[in-house]
């Protein structure tokens, strides 16, 4: 497993990050458990997951995965904070009151004393910036949180959070964790060199553009019963598109010339992408994780990364996953 160093942090971290959106949801426990403990033997030492995932229920599964098979000190806990975790006015949101509170709740439910990576999860349009800040900073200072970090922000509001914690003294955001893959290639434009110039990680998320770059979906409006978008709809089907399953065709018939699986190379595109430093895999049984382990000890060929940019060129779009962003007026339709 490859090791890249994290924004500014000096702290290195391995070239596939563990997602665990399908913990508990529809992966069981046990399966759960035995995905993690075979990622960090597999030398993933970065476990990603969230406040609302599953009701909490994730992080728990995760809480106690790491306590029973001692793994706790091996990885780095990224978990992140926003989404309504109740059904009160203030159990959402970037305010002070709700950040310590929901750090607090998160620390119980992952059996840890300190989260390693805390991020925003979206940015909130309600609270101040100067509060949300000062308010991770206080979780900093208090040794609950090492790192502080954002989700799916636009570049702006990253370059603001960065010149307030500069001004104030605050920690400064260490990573930014947005959408990416060959059918949504928008933070190239504005994201991608301004983490960069500043010194910030880039963790990306939905890599293998939930199943379209592996041929899972045939039509833009009759999907597998089993998958993402047939089985929650929302905002997972406005993701498939006609123009993304054309690509998503003419990709798998790439890896199959290259002699690669289609997810591995999928998931190896966006981890050979300048600025990227670790694309997040979510698999949901432990044959999905196995079979995406090799990518990281993979390199990206130039004359695939080429063939790619022929497919989608450098910062467009056939699909719309920043669709779960308000701010993204951009829609592909």
């Amino acid at each position: 497993m490859e090791y890249r160093t994290l924004g500014r942090t000096g702290v290195k971290i391995s070239s596939l990050v563990l997602g665990t959106a399908n913990f508990a949801d529809p992966t069981p426990e046990a399966e759960s458990a035995e995905i993690v403990e075979r990622a960090v033997d597999a030398g993933i030492n970065v476990i990603d997951t969230g406040s609302t995932y599953a009701g909490g229920e994730c992080e728990r599964i995760i809480g106690r995965a790491l306590h029973q098979k001692r793994l706790r000190q091996k990885v780095l806990i990224a978990t992140k904070v926003f989404y309504p975790t109740g059904p009160g006015p203030n159990d959402s949101g970037g305010s002070r009151y709700y950040l310590h509170k929901e750090c607090d709740d998160a620390l119980r439910r992952l059996n840890t004393d300190v989260i390693d990576i805390y991020q925003l999860h979206r940015p909130d349009p309600h609270t101040e910036p100067e509060e949300t800040l000062d308010a991770l900073n206080d979780l900093v200072r208090a040794g609950k949180v090492r790192y502080i970090a954002c989700s799916t922000h636009p570049a702006w509001k990253v370059m603001e959070a960065l010149s307030i914690s500069e001004r104030r003294g605050f920690a400064r955001f260490c990573l930014e964790q947005p959408p990416y893959n060959l059918l949504d290639r928008r933070i190239e434009n504005e994201l991608v060199p301004l983490c960069k110039r500043h010194g910030l990680g880039i963790i990306a998320w939905c890599p293998m553009a939930q199943g379209v770059l592996t041929g899972r979906y045939t039509s833009a409006t009759d999907f597998p019963t089993d998958s993402r978008a047939g089985l929650r709809g929302g905002i997972y089907a406005e993701r498939i598109s006609s123009r993304g399953i054309e690509v998503g065709g003419a990709f798998t018939r790439l890896a199959d010339d290259a002699g690669l699986p289609a997810v591995q190379l999928a998931v190896l595109w966006v981890k050979d992408q300048t600025g990227i430093t670790a694309p997040i895999i979510g698999p949901r049984t432990i044959n999905h994780l196995n079979d995406l382990l090799p990518v990281g000890d993979m390199a990206l060929p130039e004359e695939i990364r080429n063939a790619c940019d022929e497919l989608v060129p450098p910062g467009s779009v056939v699909a719309d996953f920043h669709n779960s962003a308000d701010w993204m007026k951009m829609r592909i339709l």
